[in-house]
């Protein structure tokens, strides 16, 4: 649901959580938020959940071209539910893709939203 007020600011919820390893459904969903960030003329703070989502090769390529498309709509990109290894992974292939977003990783949702809601 968009927007999401949250400690007097608008975010927009990205929830890739809870898809386990249907990357079917996970990347049909990716693409209509897609479609739907891209017909939304401003610049948005979004914050992504991917707690209980199974990540492979084929989710970090895809959501790397996910955010490449997104990119000149993001003002900040917060990430929870990732391992620490999964961090490290995802952070190695956004570096490698030369994307440059302000961009956090969280492991608490509170904080992230709270980072991004902060000036």
């Amino acid at each position: 649901m968009f927007p999401y007020y949250y400690k007097g600011g608008e975010i927009h919820c990205l929830k890739y959580g809870s898809y386990y390893s249907n990357t079917e459904k996970l990347f049909e969903l990716m693409k209509q938020e897609e479609e739907f960030i891209l017909h939304t003329n401003r610049r948005l703070k979004i914050w992504v959940d991917f707690y209980k989502t199974t990540i492979t090769e084929q989710v970090l390529q895809q959501f790397i071209a996910h955010i490449t498309n997104l990119h000149a709509r993001i003002d900040k990109l917060s990430i929870v539910g990732l391992t620490r290894f999964n961090m490290w992974r995802l952070k190695r292939r956004i570096k490698k893709s030369g994307i440059r977003l302000n961009m956090s990783f969280y492991e608490d949702p509170e904080d992230a939203k709270t980072w991004l809601v902060s000036d």
